[in-house]
């Protein structure tokens, strides 16, 4: 595994990485991840998230409201995340979307949020990033009206909801993330929807510290497991790691356009 590759999705700043947040990077880029994306999922952090990014050269970020924290944050405003957007490491809008599954409550104030960081996105040029759970339908009406009323670019992460959803934001011209759920046996329907898309709309993510790939299931998730992850891509696309790896990190770069070392 010689190949470069990008971890467009992790959460640096979650407590689990404070006791070895430098050596969990550190290795992260000696497994060949050049660039990671952290993600603020409430306000309040972004503070800290942004520090991480501006501490550590190969570490990006991005600032939303997580779905599931809507109902107990204060709205974001497009004025508020187009100036977090003016930061030179800040590459991405989110993350942000619904989430029926845990907090089916909120619906309506999700909905509202998803709205703002659309608009946002759009206005800034920056990539949205989407959390989509139990929530599909809603889900691309959402995403096809905000697209009626401007084109933004837009991954979504974590991808492991539906078929139908998959093919309406590929449609878009999205992208789909695929993170450690495509390495369990278990998940062949993800493998599928993967299989089925083109190879130039795939991302490749950790979403740690959650959702740990193979061999690692069930342990802490880091930045440097993303090559696992990737090697699965690379089974899924019949192609070899390095050929993956090359084609994720031109799909990353394509849409994250400010997220260069």
């Amino acid at each position: 595994m010689t190949a470069a590759i990008v971890d467009s999705h992790c959460h640096l700043d979650f407590p689990d990485f404070d006791e070895e947040r430098a050596e969990v990077i550190q290795r992260a880029v000696d497994a060949g991840v050049e660039r990671m994306v952290t993600i603020c999922t409430k306000l309040h952090n972004e503070p800290k998230v942004r520090e991480i990014a501006e501490t550590f050269d190969p570490v990006f970020y991005a600032v939303g409201i997580h779905p599931m924290s809507a109902a107990d944050q204060p709205l974001v405003s497009v004025d508020q995340l187009a100036d977090y957007a003016k930061h030179p490491k800040m590459v991405g809008i989110g993350e942000t979307g619904l989430d029926y599954h845990y907090t089916p409550d909120s619906a309506d104030i999700q909905k509202q949020s998803l709205r703002i960081h659309i608009d946002a996105a759009r206005e800034t040029g920056l990539p949205l990033i989407i959390h989509s759970r139990n929530a599909d339908d809603d889900m691309a009406q959402i995403l096809r009206e905000g697209m009626d009323n401007g084109a933004y670019t837009c991954v979504m992460h974590c991808y492991s909801s539906g078929p139908e959803l998959a093919r309406a934001a590929l449609d878009m011209g999205f992208y789909l993330s695929m993170s450690g759920i495509a390495t369990f046996p278990k998940s062949q329907e993800v493998r599928d929807i993967f299989a089925a898309a083109p190879l130039d709309r795939i991302l490749v993510e950790t979403d740690s510290p959650y959702l740990a790939p193979k061999p690692f299931r069930g342990k802490r998730n880091e930045p440097g497991y993303t090559i696992h992850t990737a090697q699965v891509g690379a089974d899924v696309f019949g192609m070899t790691y390095d050929d993956f790896a090359a084609a994720t990190t031109a799909n990353f770069d394509r849409l994250f356009t400010k997220a260069h070392l």
